[in-house]
């Protein structure tokens, strides 16, 4: 079967140095076995987004000699198929409209209880959809961490699959979209272990053929804090890509020898192709990368 993996940014801002690792290791691991690497734009929530960022990004991964495979696959031009299942889950009453608010379920504990599950609520008014939970996953296995546990009360829950707001849930919507496009081995940051068990609980309900996991270290500034657009990670530069390519390759435990860092970024990352093994990450899940320049 051949090899798909993808990049899926949010257009949250421009990439910057933690984009770039979990660019490089989806990249790297889908080259290394001769498969395609897929970009998908992940543009659920228009309130969190920057105009101009989708294409911003798609401009930072070509300087990045960064190439991938097939049309870019926008997640706001793929509504209907997100709610087609929906209201097929809610036909079969699969899914159900709930009317609790965050505080209530804080105040119950912090793990929805199936509060609204047998209310038989008719109107969408002010509620979001949940799936009821019948697949539950407890524990997945990962490629380089080995067996992760998923917490029980939380695999036992009933997701949202759709928000109070009208919109569409990540974990429904990337579900839907790998199997979509083939997605055989999804490879992200250590951040999205916790939802993996429902993503996989989906893959169940929906009788389809389970991705295998691979999450990388993810990168913290200097106060531990997550590298992300949201703590206003800096952009890393197109028109110099060198240093931040190779420092996120050091990151991913690479070696590169000097003579192939002198080259050019197209070389390095064929050298990157050809000496990738899953072997060289580092164990740890979060890491404070120790170059100066390690946000640009």
């Amino acid at each position: 079967m051949t090899y798909i993996g993808r990049f899926a940014p949010s257009p949250s801002g421009p990439l910057h140095f933690g984009s770039l690792v979990a660019a490089l290791g989806s990249y790297f691991q889908a080259r290394a076995q001769q498969g395609q690497w897929r970009v998908r734009i992940e543009d659920l929530d228009p309130p969190r987004e920057m105009p101009g960022a989708a294409d911003a990004i798609l401009r930072t991964l070509e300087a990045y000699q960064l190439h991938w495979d097939g049309e870019v696959v926008y997640q706001s031009q793929r509504h209907d198929l997100y709610q087609s299942q929906i209201d097929h889950w809610l036909e079969h009453n699969a899914a159900y409209y709930c009317e609790c608010t965050r505080k209530q379920i804080k105040a119950e504990g912090g793990f929805y209880r199936g509060t609204c599950r047998n209310k038989h609520i008719t109107s969408p008014k002010a509620c979001s959809v949940r799936l009821c939970m019948t697949q539950p996953v407890y524990q997945f296995y990962d490629i380089k961490h080995g067996e992760i546990k998923i917490p029980k009360p939380l695999a036992d829950e009933d997701f949202i699959i759709k928000r109070r707001d009208g919109l569409f849930a990540y974990n429904l919507a990337v579900v839907l979209d790998d199997i979509d496009q083939g997605v055989t081995e999804v490879v992200r940051g250590a951040d999205l272990i916790e939802p993996t068990g429902r993503q996989l609980s989906l893959y169940k309900l929906l009788a389809k053929p389970q991705v295998s996991y691979l999450h990388l270290p993810l990168a913290l500034d200097q106060h531990g804090h997550k590298l992300s657009k949201q703590n206003h990670a800096t952009a890393i530069d197109d028109h110099q890509p060198r240093p931040a390519l190779l420092n996120a390759m050091q990151f991913l435990g690479f070696q590169v020898p000097d003579d192939v860092s002198q080259a050019k970024i197209e070389e390095i990352l064929q050298w990157g192709v050809a000496h990738w093994q899953v072997s060289q990450l580092p164990m740890a899940l979060e890491i404070t990368p120790r170059f100066s320049n390690a946000a640009r």
